[in-house]
């Protein structure tokens, strides 16, 4: 799953320097038109990586995504490793966080379809926008966000406990995977910090994807397939929502991505055939309502 996010304690990640015909491209592009490409892309990615894990597994499959996604960043950015001894260790949780996150949302993908699990975890970021908030409407998203949990616990029937507990630890990593985006962009420089963290990210899943798959990973068709998942699932999100990030204020980013679950479920539905019940659907939009209802508070009180 994982796209970049900013959260509303104002903690942005790195942003590339713009330069060059490509650049200049992606700058003709409409901020809210890039996050909402840059969204589709992530679902299309975790659809199209789900699809993969009857041949290279779960694990395998994250491996593959963050292998090529931190190649390609090294190869865009080529960083030093000259950065401080203050951003290390923010570079080195960072790419645990990443690489945990991943491969419990993908363990949980495995399991629950692909609108349920990104509703699950979507309440990670959610915790880290209302947290320490004393503000009664804020305890109203809140409580409507509860209201979509239990929903879905009243649907559960057909879904894997263990999937929505692998997607609950995705969300709690997301939640630090957000903190953390704070402290690498005051950390280090443009996107250098990012690419290193992808590196230690490919590092930590690399042991459980090649326990699951082993030589199966070096399969042509199966590396293609990789790399058009972590093109999607990073690559391009990634270089789409920093661009919108230099040019519209927090708020409209985070409303924009709250559509992220809604837009998770859609791509399941049409790729994986993947249907959701009324009630899940129910659920769905109430984590969609609370986190679009939360960022907009947050930005108010600002």
């Amino acid at each position: 799953m994982v796209s970049v996010h900013v959260d509303e304690l104002g903690g942005r990640l790195p942003r590339p320097r713009a330069a060059g015909p490509a650049a200049r491209a992606l700058g003709a592009i409409p901020p809210p038109v890039q996050i909402l490409v840059g969204i589709v892309s992530v679902q299309v990615g975790a659809a199209l990586a789900k699809q993969l894990f009857a041949v290279a597994g779960a694990a395998g499959t994250v491996t593959l995504r963050l292998f090529f996604a931190a190649l390609v960043l090294l190869l865009v950015w080529r960083p030093t490793l000259r950065l401080g001894r203050r951003a290390w260790p923010v570079v080195v949780g960072y790419g645990l966080v990443l690489g945990l996150m991943n491969l419990t949302f993908y363990q949980a993908l495995a399991r629950i379809p692909q609108g349920i699990a990104v509703t699950i975890e979507f309440l990670g970021p959610l915790v880290v926008a209302l947290a320490g908030s004393r503000r009664l409407l804020d305890a109203v998203w809140a409580l409507v966000a509860a209201g979509g949990v239990v929903l879905l616990a009243e649907t559960r029937g057909d879904l894997s406990l263990l999937g929505m507990l692998f997607a609950l630890c995705a969300g709690i990593c997301w939640g630090a995977y957000i903190l953390l985006g704070a402290a690498l962009g005051n950390r280090t420089s443009q996107g250098n910090g990012l690419a290193l963290a992808m590196a230690v990210a490919a590092m930590i899943a690399m042991p459980a994807g090649l326990a699951e798959t082993g030589a199966g990973l070096l399969s042509p068709w199966v590396l293609v397939i990789g790399l058009a998942v972590a093109l999607l699932s990073s690559v391009i999100p990634y270089s789409l929502e920093l661009e919108a990030l230099r040019r519209i204020p927090p708020r409209v980013f985070g409303v924009l991505m709250s559509l992220e679950p809604a837009v998770a479920a859609l791509a399941g539905l049409v790729v994986l055939h993947e249907s959701l019940q009324p009630l899940q659907w129910l659920a769905l939009c109430c984590v969609v309502a609370a986190s679009i209802g939360a960022t907009r508070s947050a930005s108010s009180a600002g």
